[in-house]
C-alpha cells in the first residue's frame, strides 16, 4: 500500500464526512459525519507517520492523542444530544431555534 492510496482513502473519508455533516438534520448523523472527518485526518496522519517518516514514535503519539480527542468529542456530543432531547423532545437541528433556553 502506498502513501498516495492511503491519502486518497483519507480524502474520501473526509469528503463523505463533510457531506454527512452538512446534509443531515439529526444530531447523531451530524456527529457521525464529524467522526468520519476525524477518522480521515487520523488515517492521513498515520499514513504519513508510517510511510514517510519511517515510523518514528512522535507520529504514534499524535495518533493516540487524536483518538483520545475523538473519544472525548463523542462523549460530550452524545451528552449534549441527550440533554437537548430530554429538555426539548427533539433530535434534529431544526428543533433548536435558540441555545439560550
Amino acid at each position: 500500500m502506498t502513501l498516495t492510496t492511503i491519502l486518497l482513502v483519507a480524502a474520501g473519508l473526509v469528503g463523505i464526512g463533510l457531506y454527512g455533516a452538512l446534509s443531515q438534520q439529526s444530531f447523531v448523523m451530524l456527529m457521525m459525519g464529524l467522526e468520519l472527518m476525524l477518522n480521515g485526518a487520523l488515517l492521513a496522519v498515520v499514513g504519513f507517520w508510517s510511510l514517510a517518516l519511517g515510523g518514528e514514535p512522535k507520529g504514534q503519539l499524535l495518533a493516540v492523542i487524536v483518538m483520545a480527542v475523538m473519544a472525548v468529542e463523542m462523549a460530550l456530543g452524545f451528552a449534549l444530544v441527550v440533554a437537548v432531547y430530554r429538555r426539548r423532545k427533539t433530535d434534529t437541528i431544526e428543533g433548536l431555534t435558540t441555545l439560550k433556553e
